[in-house]
């Protein structure tokens, strides 16, 4: 027998089983699938191929037994690395059921980091993001990440982050809240840790480069402030994200630009940012420099 039609065989077998009442036949299976479907993406086309078997996966995603949910998640996970799978898995009642699993406070941090997984997978094809935003996962997220800080806060911050690249859905974050919460996670770093804080600047550059999320920013409490406290900071990627913002923020509203240039650290900030910073921190501390100088409010060093 060829190696491709003992994979088939073998294949058939676990799928057979994933069907059976017997939960120990169920997780032999899950867990062969599991590993097959790891390094091939020729196993995951053979079995995405199989009638009902990705539904199948689903379902047992669903159950209350030990390891089938976070072994069907982290099959169903393997199936989306192939790209001509994420346009098939993203249905309606996945997404739901992804949303479903992060809002449950009886879901295990394994399964939520592994639904949160899926969803980065399957949403990084562009044509899917915006299933996400009709199906009320940025809501979902928001939600999720403004309670208590957990294990999967970073997962869902990287969800986040990934779904508000589509312009739609940067407008239903801001309508749900996603500004204040992510500056107080910003705010609250001793809480949170700066990785966290890092990628919630992040995720707030992004909002700000639509008209929706620049406006409430600028809308916020002394945003000025609050990005220079961050420059005084030592998260790189933080500054990252401050640097890139104010950018966004002194094209838009020269009354900001002023402010800034009255903060007698300011100068001092960007100048080092600009010889000690990331190849993207100096860029854009250079060009903040700049503005002021072309603006007439630099400070004298």
């Amino acid at each position: 027998m060829s190696s491709s039609a003992r994979r088939r065989e073998t294949i058939a077998e676990c799928l057979s089983d994933l069907q059976s009442d017997s939960v120990d036949s169920q997780l032999k299976a899950l867990q062969t699938l599991a590993s097959i479907t790891k390094v091939s993406p020729n196993n995951r086309n053979l079995i995405a191929q199989t009638d009902g078997a990705i539904s199948t996966l689903l379902t047992l995603s669903k159950s209350p037994a030990p390891m089938i949910q976070p072994l069907s998640l982290s099959i169903l996970f393997n199936l989306s690395l192939n790209p001509d799978l994420k346009p098939l898995m993203t249905e309606m009642e996945t997404i739901h059921h992804l949303n479903s699993l992060i809002l449950h406070t009886t879901t295990s941090p394994e399964s939520t980091r592994l639904a949160c997984s899926l969803i980065c997978s399957l949403a990084i094809l562009d044509k899917n993001k915006a299933k996400f935003g009709v199906a009320g996962t940025i809501q979902v997220l928001v939600k999720s990440i403004s309670g208590p800080r957990t294990p999967t806060t970073h997962h869902l911050l990287s969800c986040l982050a990934e779904l508000v690249q589509f312009h739609g859905n940067c407008t239903l974050a801001v309508r749900s809240g996603a500004v204040n919460l992510l500056v107080e996670i910003v705010e609250s770093s001793a809480d949170y840790g700066e990785d966290l804080a890092g990628m919630s600047l992040g995720i707030l550059s992004l909002l700000a480069r639509f008209e929706e999320g620049l406006n409430a920013l600028i809308g916020s409490d002394e945003v000025v402030r609050f990005l220079v406290d961050v420059l005084q900071g030592r998260c790189m990627l933080s500054k990252e994200g401050a640097v890139e913002i104010l950018v966004r923020v002194f094209d838009e509203d020269e009354e900001h630009l002023r402010d800034a240039s009255e903060l007698p650290e300011m100068v001092s900030l960007l100048a080092d940012l600009s010889v000690r910073g990331s190849s993207k921190a100096r860029e854009k501390a250079g060009l903040l420099m700049k503005k002021m100088m072309e603006a007439n409010f630099a400070p004298l060093l």
